[in-house]
């Protein structure tokens, strides 16, 4: 048997584990069957790579020095990938932007549309922050339209270049019908019997929230993470109140209303590759990004006025 990079991957897996059963749910396999690649693999390099303990398996000497090679091989292989892949995006036309939900995704593409240049503009959408940068940061994707909750880092900070388009206090959802919908502005400890709705994601917003409640007194009944249009059913038929951004759009059947103080924040982020073909192009970006943004805001629940109470709203 040849080793090839998937062996690296899986002998880098074991040890940062620290055992096969850990490593095993890592890399989404049984055991058993992880077992046996290991021993293919030792096999293949004439001896043992992990001497196995009651605490878990410890690297041996044949070990270390394959692990040595494999920290070295590996992020130099992935760099060569994305490496490739930019470049073979020289020469292409276009633009290809990922952003998670919302409409300034939309915005910017209509913008960058009515340029008039002939180039396509092809968009990837994705819940994953992550997931979209890590697109990016491999030269799958242009340019990274996404949202990070206060003061915290973007994904991929270290590697690629970020630049706020705006930042945006968090609102909250109401249907109309809501005894606190004719309000200016609620204070969210007024919200502590109510259960939740909100659109997942994989950064710190979700503890942000719930340090936010905490402060005003209360722990969330529930929080219903779910899709754009089930939150705003959830919301439209009482079943739930909604977290939102400020450009959150009118929507029939509900209201969207700031929180006293703000006490969370939503930064707006433009991020693309330094050394990609992106990177000639970021400032026009940006600014039909911004924009977009001035649009979505102008556009949004939270600019309509608070409907009278008892009545119906929007």
């Amino acid at each position: 048997m040849d080793l090839e990079l998937r062996h690296l991957k899986t002998i880098r897996a074991i040890a940062d584990a620290g055992s096969l059963t850990r490593a095993a749910t890592a890399l989404g396999l049984a055991q058993p069957a992880l077992s046996a690649q290991l021993k293919r693999i030792e096999r293949a390099l004439g001896g043992a790579l992990f001497e196995r303990g009651r605490d878990g398996v410890r690297a041996t000497a044949l070990g270390d020095l394959v692990l040595d090679r494999a920290r070295v091989v590996l992020p130099a292989v992935c760099e060569l990938q994305e490496e490739a892949v930019r470049f073979a995006r020289e020469g292409a036309a276009g633009h290809r932007l990922g952003g998670t939900h919302g409409p300034l995704l939309g915005g910017l593409v209509d913008r960058l549309a009515r340029t008039g240049r002939e180039a396509p503009v092809t968009t990837y959408t994705s819940w994953s922050e992550r997931d979209i940068a890590g697109g990016v940061a491999a030269g799958r994707l242009d340019f990274a339209l996404v949202g990070v909750c206060g003061e915290s880092s973007p994904p991929e900070a270290g590697r690629l270049a970020w630049t706020e388009v705006a930042r945006d206090p968090v609102h909250v959802m109401l249907a109309v019908g809501h005894p606190l919908a004719s309000r200016s502005e609620i204070d969210l400890s007024e919200l502590a019997a109510e259960a939740w709705t909100d659109v997942p994601g994989d950064g710190c917003f979700g503890d942000c929230f719930a340090a936010a409640c905490v402060r005003s007194g209360f722990t969330p009944v529930c929080v219903y993470e779910t899709d754009t249009a089930s939150c705003v059913h959830l919301v439209q038929v009482g079943r739930a109140v909604g977290l939102c951004r400020a450009t959150f759009p009118a929507t029939p059947g509900l209201v969207t209303r700031p929180l006293v103080g703000n006490p969370l924040i939503w930064r707006h982020l433009l991020g693309w590759h330094p050394e990609g073909r992106a990177a000639s192009h970021a400032p026009e970006v940006l600014a039909h990004a911004r924009a977009a943004h001035a649009d979505a805001l102008s556009r949004s629940a939270a600019r309509l006025p608070a409907p009278a109470a008892g009545g119906q709203g929007p």
